[in-house]
């Protein structure tokens, strides 16, 4: 029983210090991956300045846009984290000095009112009023709690010495934070700006081509590898969710018999447990029940493309549509269609942007052809959530959208509010 005992302190202990470690490293990481993103955009950029200007016109130039787009949203989406982080650090340490502040008034009050009975009466009052009493024992007693005044006024003091300095230190520790928030700001709108700038430059390339058949194949070959892309990224969630329900039954396994069984440390301490992530679950709304009444993902949005086969005109040529093809009218705003949890945020050749959000009952919907991306990996969700705008496309503005029940694509017309 003792080495049991033992072994989940132990083990508990190894939590909290890897817990330490983890917070630390995710800092590096995090900067690190920054700066790969900015490393892939300069890449991208020189690519591109390598080009004839007959060679920007083609369906590549148009992919290395999209891909340039797709990781300066990842990169704005970062420090948009980052200052909200921030601001709750800020909130935090501001709302630590206003109770510090508010326990130093009280502090002062208590011990002026201290000074001001000592100043009056004296020590020799105190004295005499324990001269003063009926019996020894009154006499005890006042003694007693004369002696716990004074001590408690002393603690008091020190408490007052401690807590003004330690609101220097909050203070300080303030000015910092708000200076790293400005920081943050500014290189967030350095990003916005280049981002704007660069779908600027992707619309005027998108425009000479829209016409161009060759252009036009090679955009529904994208789609076609796309949508194996797409089938393994589900395939992949589907594993790494039962991946994390084993983890979570061997720790609860490890923490419930304390026998020693040693499992991959990486995977005992995963950034988000499963079971929390079972708990966010719990809390959706049943996907299943949505069939034929789900909000479309774009408001006032029109079926371009239908579920399975469509034939192109212009090449006179069958293709397969894993979803559907919506055309956006002036709403422009991409909505998560139910309760979810965004599980990736992707580019592919042939839809650019990516979306594919987690749901209740195994299903997973994707949004693909985006422009800007205002949620990240992890995010929670609901229906009605604006998650992106949708991006242009040879077809226009247009959003592809599909819903899988784990590995099976559905045909969203049949999921679908009729309208």
């Amino acid at each position: 029983m003792v080495i049991k005992i033992t072994y989940i302190v132990l083990l508990l202990l190894l939590i909290l210090s890897s817990t330490l470690i983890c917070q630390d490293d995710k800092i590096v990481e995090k900067e690190q991956e920054l700066s790969q993103i900015q490393d892939q955009i300069s890449s991208l950029e020189n690519e591109l300045k390598q080009k004839s200007s007959q060679e920007k016109k083609s369906n590549s130039t148009l992919e290395n846009y999209n891909k340039q787009n797709h990781l300066l949203n990842k990169l704005v989406n970062s420090l948009r984290k980052e200052e909200r982080e921030k601001q709750v650090q800020i909130n935090t340490t501001g709302s630590q000095i206003k109770s510090i502040e508010s326990e130093i008034n009280v502090l002062q009050n208590n011990y002026s009112k201290y000074v001001v009975a000592i100043y009056k009466k004296g020590q020799y009052n105190e004295l005499e009023s324990i001269f003063d009493a009926a019996s020894l024992q009154q006499a005890i007693y006042r003694a007693q709690y004369l002696k716990n005044f004074s001590e408690r006024r002393k603690v008091d003091l020190e408490d007052l010495k401690e807590n003004k300095k330690l609101l220097e230190e909050k203070k300080i520790e303030l000015e910092k934070e708000k200076k790293e928030k400005s920081l943050l700001v500014a290189k967030k709108q350095k990003e916005e700006q280049l981002l704007k700038r660069k779908l600027g430059e992707r619309k005027k390339v998108l425009d000479s081509i829209k016409k161009d058949k060759k252009v036009l194949q090679n955009s529904l070959d994208a789609k076609r590898e796309a949508h194996k892309q797409i089938e393994d990224l589900i395939t992949g969630l589907i594993a790494e969710a039962k991946r994390m329900k084993e983890i979570e039954l061997k720790k609860q396994q490890l923490l419930a018999s304390g026998d020693g069984t040693i499992i991959n440390e990486s995977e005992l301490f995963d950034e988000t447990p499963f079971n929390e992530t079972e708990s966010i679950m719990s809390g959706f709304s049943s996907f299943s029940d949505l069939k034929g009444t789900m909000i479309w993902p774009l408001r006032n949005g029109k079926i371009l493309k239908g579920f399975g086969e469509n034939r192109n005109k212009t090449l006179n040529t069958i293709t397969i549509n894993s979803g559907v093809d919506i055309k956006a009218s002036k709403d422009e705003s991409v909505r998560c269609v139910a309760d979810g949890i965004v599980s990736t945020i992707n580019w592919l050749p042939g839809y650019g942007s990516v979306i594919i959000i987690t749901h209740k009952d195994d299903y997973r919907t994707v949004y693909g052809h985006l422009s800007e991306i205002y949620v990240s990996e992890g995010d929670k969700v609901n229906g009605g959530t604006i998650m992106a705008k949708v991006g242009e496309s040879i077809d226009g503005k247009v959003l592809h959208f599909e819903i899988w029940s784990s590995r099976i694509n559905q045909n969203p017309e049949s999921w679908l509010a009729k309208k």
